[in-house]
């Protein structure tokens, strides 16, 4: 979020261009480009857990690649009653996402999201345009995948069935983790990003 430094009292700015106004004194603020956001979402055991290092060496200097549950702990331990607020977890990512474009890379998330969830959050002003991609796997190798994880992870599997689902009839882009080597998935990924930038 930026903030007029020029009112008295505080204000938030919204974008312009490449630079940040003031709604009331017109006051601009630089350094606040809005860039591209990648979403490389799915239902659990649709593979990103095993994507992402794959795509952390691919993706080296042209995307700031980030798994979206690294900061569920530490939000829920910052909550009073220990739970995460999702809006407010989804907009935090929104925000880190608008710094890193700030650094001259574009951010990719991996985690459940879709863009529907992210569209009236504060931070979605500073974000240009989302797009997203979908890991999917047959609704069986998702089972077996969350079955076969370590007892202390959500079994919620036909919650995660059912969202497999709904992503796989509501966002184009897809890419069959079941059907791919991991290589071959990130390779796909990769290609999928490039292709946007």
């Amino acid at each position: 979020m930026h903030y007029c430094q020029t009112c008295e009292e505080q204000r938030s700015m919204t974008p312009r261009g490449e630079a940040a106004a003031c709604p009331r004194c017109a006051a601009v603020a630089p350094a606040s480009r809005t860039g591209p956001l990648f979403l490389v979402t799915g239902a659990s055991g649709g593979g990103k857990t095993t994507l992402l290092p794959l795509l952390l060496q691919r993706l080296v200097g042209e995307c700031a690649v980030f798994d979206v549950d690294w900061l569920i702990d530490p939000l829920a331990r910052s909550a009073p009653d220990g739970q995460v607020d999702w809006a407010t977890f989804r907009d935090l990512w929104l925000h880190v996402a608008h710094g890193v474009t700030q650094n001259g890379v574009d951010p990719l998330l991996l985690g459940p999201f879709f863009p529907r969830q992210l569209d009236d959050l504060p931070g979605r002003a500073w974000i240009g345009e989302i797009h997203t991609l979908v890991l999917d796997c047959p609704d069986d190798e998702r089972r077996r995948r969350i079955q076969s994880r370590p007892a202390w992870r959500a079994r919620d599997i036909e919650e995660q069935v059912g969202f497999g689902r709904w992503l796989r009839e509501n966002v184009d882009a897809v890419v069959d983790t079941a059907a791919l080597t991991p290589d071959g998935a990130a390779d796909a990924v990769v290609d999928w990003v490039r292709s946007l930038r």
